[in-house]
């Protein structure tokens, strides 16, 4: 089992905002959902094709290592294409830096001690370069829901920190480069600070916070870090917080002003994901350790009828005097399972011009979404008609 520390890198969002809840997750049993395992599953492979590359391994250990990773649940050519994204930019950054500096270190999951600010603090870093000048941290993220920067990334300059504190004293380190590729979502984000800057956040942000959270104490903060947090459900702190959209004192007249509005759009995406959250949890509960929840049972949803052995019933209808051309229908794969069947690149070379992603549905979003802004209908509408 892989070792983990109490306070993470990937979790330093929450423990600097919220630092009591680092104890309070530690009670928790780990939540490794399937997509967690996958993302494992792509760091090995990466692994495995730029070690071979850098010569760390022979064609025979190479070979010996991919045969059983194809032979993996989780293998696909869609997902080695998408490994292959990380693996030529890490090359070309490698490149990079070794043109800087000739015996430039390179290093694969590498361990990453931050423990001189962070009690018991420790990471691993997917690609880690470090040459004069230059020290450059590089984390592939799998995940294909939400594109992560790594502009003010707290994991990423904590990691940072792990390196630093290895390889500071032997090059001439001055700026600290962090990226974040994620190849499902076509996303290469970079971010660059000075080591001062660095060091300031280390001392001035990261190491009170720290303190407190490997003590259990400070204040229980709500926010945006809650999403991944293992006690997200149960925290006291987020349920009142988020309670108070629904006692939320609406003023006179009768209807609600635009102010208004726009405070209870400003709450509303947490609420959700915060009913969400206790759903899931009283499910789970109820499901896995027979929980008894006062004037709750389970009870099934509505299911859909489906074949039992769709061979046998072809045989069964085609016996009963029914043709092919009555009981089947040709369908053309969809996009998600063509692409898979054919491969990423083969798929972009032959339906080159015949695959297009029409606008998706219009919805509101606050100012600090990245996404653009699109025009309202009714603007769209007046200069169609022009």
């Amino acid at each position: 089992m892989a070792e983990h520390a109490l306070l993470s890198a990937s979790g330093a969002d929450r423990w600097i905002n919220c630092p009591p809840s680092a104890r309070l997750e530690e009670a928790m049993d780990d939540e490794t959902s399937e997509y967690a395992r996958e993302g494992s599953f792509a760091h090995s492979l990466a692994e495995t094709y730029l070690a071979y590359h850098l010569g760390q391994i022979k064609k025979s250990e190479y070979n010996k290592r991919l045969k059983k990773l194809k032979q993996d649940p989780f293998y696909s050519q869609e997902l080695d294409d998408y490994v292959r994204v990380y693996t030529d930019f890490a090359i070309e950054k490698i490149n990079e830096a070794r043109a800087r500096t000739a015996d430039a270190v390179v290093l694969l999951e590498m361990k990453l001690d931050y423990s001189e600010w962070v009690p018991g603090g420790f990471g691993t870093g997917d690609l880690v370069l470090v040459s004069d000048d230059v020290l450059e941290v590089i984390d592939m993220k799998f995940g294909r829901g939400i594109a992560v920067s790594a502009i003010d990334n707290s994991q990423m300059q904590l990691y940072s920190l792990g390196a630093l504190n290895q390889f500071g004293c032997l090059y001439n380190i001055n700026t600290v480069r962090m990226t974040i590729v994620q190849p499902r979502l076509d996303s290469i984000s970079t971010a660059e600070m000075t080591v001062d800057d660095l060091l300031y956040w280390a001392t001035n942000t990261v190491m009170g916070a720290a303190e407190k959270a490997y003590k259990g104490e400070g204040e229980f903060l709500p926010g945006d870090h809650c999403r991944f947090c293992r006690v997200r459900a149960t925290c006291r702190a987020r349920a009142e917080e988020n309670t108070k959209l629904a006692c939320y004192d609406f003023r006179e007249p009768p209807l609600l002003t635009d102010e208004e509005i726009v405070e209870v759009l400003d709450a509303a995406d947490e609420y959700m994901r915060w009913i969400s959250d206790v759903q899931g949890y009283a499910l789970d509960q109820a499901i896995n350790n027979g929980k008894q929840w006062p004037g709750y049972k389970l009870v099934e949803g509505r299911s859909i009828r489906k074949y039992v052995d769709e061979t046998k019933v072809a045989e069964a209808l085609q016996a009963a005097g029914y043709s092919e051309d009555q009981i089947f229908e040709r369908v053309l794969l969809g996009i998600t399972k063509m692409e898979k069947a054919v491969g990423k690149k083969q798929f972009n070379e032959v339906l080159s011009g015949l695959v297009e992603k029409p606008p998706g549905k219009v919805k509101l979003a606050p100012e600090s979404d990245k996404r653009p802004a699109v025009r309202n209908a009714a603007e769209i509408d007046f200069k169609e008609e022009i």
